[in-house]
């Protein structure tokens, strides 16, 4: 029997051993260079508001006096038309790559005056440009609000979440597309989230296996250059055929992440330290101040008096040092600080200590 279990041990450590690292799909990494959303803005107006307006804002009747000037209707110069039922907003949208006339996207709606609440609102025709000053949309719509403001008329007053902001499900059209050139350019690139040589030269690797020599190649430790031939189809079917390829990502740079605000403390599993002895303490300094009253003797010249006594002690908090071995991993640091009792504040002022010492070997980062 003992020799059946050294056999299975013996199968299974083989099997680890020969088991292949996890890989990761391409399109997970990273994404063609192009093939992104873009930012859209406009301003427009929001009407039908129940007394929750700007409030006779100029530039909120300047915008009414603009929107009914469309129609033909020009108000007098001196007309003030009151403007608690509406209010001026700003509108933000991203239009998704290869977005194509007439599809729907959703935009979000803000109030930039004295607006208390946008709910029940419905915004006026408004066109959404780019970065270039083109108008890629127009939106229109009810305003859907997570908000919630009441307001008493003692000045009391109640606000859940941010009743100034709100969404519009599909509520813009797309009316013009925006230009790729993916189709056209002279390489397919292909950029890394995160930036890593090893990484990079796995993808390019990946893509030769599959593609065949020189197909690709690492230009930096973000991007892959890719041949590929001109042709909107043939290359929709080579990045397809590319995204699911699966390749073996480097082991990320040991970093220590420390957030100084919540005492919440990251260790990643490429962390590594040298040989060093650790030892923390907690020292505590308490001071009782006691008042006695003093009461002179009957028939005496005495008076009565406050006497005032002050204890001071000092308690310090042993613990025992520990040795960390060199090289230990992330499950040994771990186990060795949790030996000791330390807090998440103990923890950082001991990964700082080993980090001056030259016993951490990792970045060290304090938000």
């Amino acid at each position: 029997m003992r020799f059946l279990f050294a056999f299975l041990a013996s199968c299974l450590t083989a099997s680890l051993a020969a088991s292949p690292a996890a890989a990761d799909r391409i399109k997970d990494l990273g994404g063609f260079q192009g093939i992104r959303s873009n930012q859209l803005t406009g301003y427009g107006v929001v009407v039908g508001l129940p007394g929750t307006g700007d409030d006779n804002l100029e530039y909120t009747v300047q915008s009414l006096k603009a929107v009914a000037s469309r129609f033909g209707l020009q108000l007098p110069p001196q007309a003030n038309p009151g403007m608690k039922n509406a209010a001026v907003v700003m509108i933000t949208a991203d239009l998704p790559p290869f977005a194509k006339p007439g599809q729907r996207v959703d935009i979000t709606v803000a109030s930039m005056g004295k607006a208390k609440s946008l709910r029940g609102g419905s915004l006026i025709l408004s066109p959404l440009l780019g970065a270039d000053g083109q108008i890629y949309a127009m939106a229109q719509g009810n305003l859907a609000v997570g908000g919630l403001g009441a307001e008493g008329a003692d000045g009391s007053k109640i606000v859940i979440n941010i009743p100034s902001v709100g969404r519009i499900p599909d509520g813009a059209t797309v009316e013009r597309a925006v230009l790729t050139g993916f189709a056209d350019a002279p390489n397919l690139t292909f950029n890394l989230q995160r930036a890593d040589f090893t990484t990079a030269q796995n993808v390019a690797l990946a893509i030769n296996r599959r593609l065949g020599a020189g197909s690709a190649h690492a230009i930096d430790a973000v991007s892959v250059a890719v041949q590929a031939p001109v042709g909107a189809d043939i290359r929709a079917t080579l990045m397809s055929e590319i995204e699911n390829l699966d390749v073996v990502t480097a082991e990320p740079p040991a970093k220590v992440i420390v957030n100084a605000r919540t005492g919440t403390v990251v260790i990643n599993s490429a962390v590594r330290v040298g040989p060093a002895a650790v030892t923390h303490g907690k020292l505590t300094v308490r001071i009782d101040e006691n008042q006695r009253i003093s009461q002179p003797a009957p028939l005496s010249q005495g008076v009565t008096a406050v006497e005032q006594r002050s204890n001071v002690g000092v308690q310090e908090e042993v613990k025992p040092m520990f040795l960390l071995d060199p090289g230990p991993k992330l499950a040994d640091i771990v186990k060795a600080v949790n030996a000791i009792g330390a807090s998440p504040a103990d923890l950082v002022a001991i990964l700082e200590a080993l980090k001056e010492a030259g016993a951490l070997k990792a970045e060290l980062i304090v938000l």
